[in-house]
């Protein structure tokens, strides 16, 4: 055990985090120069594209010290590079002892680096600085590194400057991982007790699950029970993660490695739960385990009805490589039949619209994403609302609260006055501003969930020039003035359009949606009302006035009272169409309006 260790790569989004894991593959000859691809750990096209890890991954390595000779194991856990994925990362870092800070050396450090170090640093583990890209020509290394030495305190010798592109620095990194980081505890004579820090679905051996082993020996064959969930099932197969699953007899406390029980469901493994013996259980789980929460909620329907069926197969199958993606089905008379999905965040539900599109081919339309929300009524009730439709009856209505969040945003000091002014907007409340360096500020706001769903963090990117940083996370509900906004056309309601609003951007909403409904529907033979109510009461309108059709075009002269008569005739018929002519809003009209924001 004492030539193990384990250890995580902690950084912001697009800071060389996939590239530098690369070198640290290439170096330990853990994949071969034929099999070596960029970002060989990111098995998404997706995340190729989009330079961020999605699904985390791990993977051992094998190391020979040049310095006294020994091999030793490293277990790289990687982590996801998102702020909507905060719960995998808190576990993949509960599974090691070590974690590399990286930081860019073009940007400094981030938001995200801040609240992924502070996770790190609960946990107990040792951290190495790593300043990263030092081969690029605008790098400000100096910078960089006295920003490092201010967060955690380290000395300047401490941190190790690599380049994930050329390789530079990287044994000098690896020397670093095998001196600083510890080598695990645990007793392999102890009861089995294993952390679950990730898992996939494999559509041939079902759910695999990845773990640490805390304390305790497994071995092929043993009959093991997952704590929270409380099911029991066969190792069928154990082993290690390379490239390649490599299958093992035994694994000791320390080990990193997987587990096939032949589940084939993928709610029956929870990340973060912990693995024992049936026979010989462990005294308690580990600490930090809870269910994943949706954060953000929105319907998905298929733009054809008759491939309902096809999408519930789709999201089935997604559910099964993302169990935080929750769905229900649910109907709208608008949309016809679809489901109503959860998601951690607008990243989330971005990248399950896309794999949707790519890997099921599955196009889809999404409806207003809306947080969840908790009503109280006037007997005594609580409610859950996920969608408008739950809202129940205001003369009933005693509150609702909404969640808040507790946000950090890292900066330039030039930005300070257009950041605070988009979170008072957003009816944030500030609560601190903290120089990090003369050249970084960091500000900490409480704002609603709600009002950061739509279009915060692109708002954000582009009043500070891309320098700020954004990461946030939930402090609980606060009772809040919302209301319901319904969209009406000619007095029915539009299912769909509805959304849940603070009672002060009721208007402007509703007044937008009009508008961009005015745009987008086409026109009939009669005049239609568009209108937002909050209850009873219209807030907005926009009118669509008929289209015209000259029916005494074919008089050429005669009496006046021919005229007349061919245009009260067409009245007459309006007036018909008006009471039995039903609006239908065409699906591009829908894809757009729900654009809005």
């Amino acid at each position: 055990m004492k030539n193990i260790r384990n250890f995580c790569v902690i950084a912001h989004i697009d800071h060389g985090k996939s590239t530098l894991s690369d070198r640290l593959l290439e170096v330990t000859s853990t994949i071969s120069a034929r099999d070596m691809k960029a970002q060989a750990l990111d098995s998404m096209d997706l995340e190729r594209e989009r330079g961020i890890t999605i699904k985390s991954h791990a993977i051992q390595m094998k190391y020979k010290s040049p310095v006294d000779g020994q091999e030793y194991t490293l277990n790289l856990i990687d982590t996801p590079g998102h702020v909507d994925f905060s719960y995998e990362v808190s576990r993949s870092i509960a599974a090691c002892e070590g974690a590399l800070l990286l930081v860019d050396a073009t940007q400094g450090i981030q938001a995200q680096t801040i609240s992924n170090l502070y996770l790190a640093i609960e946990h107990d583990l040792e951290i190495i600085p790593v300043i990263n890209k030092i081969d690029m020509p605008n790098a400000m290394i100096d910078e960089t590194m006295e920003q490092i030495v201010d967060l955690i305190g380290c000395n300047l010798e401490d941190v190790v400057t690599t380049s994930g592109k050329t390789g530079e620095g990287v044994p000098e990194l690896l020397e670093s991982i095998v001196n600083r980081i510890p080598a695990p505890k645990g007793d392999p004579e102890a009861p089995l007790q294993a952390l679950i820090f990730d898992s996939v679905f494999n559509p041939f051996r079902g759910v695999i699950a990845y773990y640490k082993i805390m304390n305790g020996t497994l071995r092929k064959g043993d009959n093991v029970r997952f704590y929270y969930t409380g099911k029991e099932y066969g190792a069928d197969e154990i082993g290690i993660l390379q490239m390649e699953m490599m299958p093992r007899q035994e694994m000791k406390a320390g080990d990193v490695g997987y587990i096939i029980t032949g589940i084939k469901v993928s709610k029956e493994i929870k990340v973060g739960d912990t693995i024992t013996h049936v026979n010989r259980p462990c005294e308690e789980a580990i600490h930090g385990f809870e269910d994943v929460k949706p954060m953000v909620f929105a319907g998905i329907y298929p733009i054809e009805n008759e491939d309902f069926e096809d999408l519930r197969d789709s999201l089935e199958k997604l559910q099964l490589n993302d169990s935080s993606l929750t769905f229900e089905p649910e109907s709208s008379a608008a949309l016809g039949f679809g489901f109503r999905c959860g998601f951690l965040g607008m990243l989330h539900l971005e990248i399950i619209q896309e794999r949707l599109s790519r890997e099921f081919d599955m196009e889809v339309i999404t409806t207003i994403p809306n947080v969840s929300y908790i009503a109280h009524t006037t007997g005594g009730v609580t409610v859950n609302l996920r969608t408008p439709a739950d809202f129940p009856d205001p003369t009933h209505l005693k509150a609702v609260e909404e969640p808040y969040i507790n946000a950090q945003m890292i900066t330039k000091p030039e930005y300070i006055g257009s950041i605070m002014t988009l979170c008072l907007e957003k009816r944030g409340i500030f609560k601190n501003q903290n120089y990090l360096t003369p050249s970084r500020v960091e500000i900490t706001f409480e704002l609603p969930l709600a009002e950061i769903v739509f279009d915060f963090y692109d708002r954000l990117k582009s009043i500070s020039r891309g320098y700020a940083s954004f990461d946030y996370h939930p402090i609980g509900y606060r009772e809040s003035d919302l209301v319901k906004v319904d969209i009406k056309l000619n007095a029915e309601s539009v299912d769909a359009l509805s959304a849940l609003v603070h009672r002060d951007k009721a208007y402007a909403f509703g007044r937008r949606i009009c508008e961009k409904l005015k745009e987008l529907l086409p026109k009939q033979q009669f005049v239609i009302a568009i209108q937002a109510a909050i209850g009873a009461k219209i807030i907005a309108r926009e009118t669509i006035s008929a289209m015209r059709k000259d029916v005494t075009a074919k008089c050429y002269g005669g009496d006046i009272s021919r005229k007349r008569k061919l245009l009260e005739k067409q009245k007459k018929g309006k007036k018909k169409m008006r009471q039995i002519g039903s609006v239908e809003v065409p699906q591009k009209a829908f894809l757009d309006v729900l654009k809005l924001d």
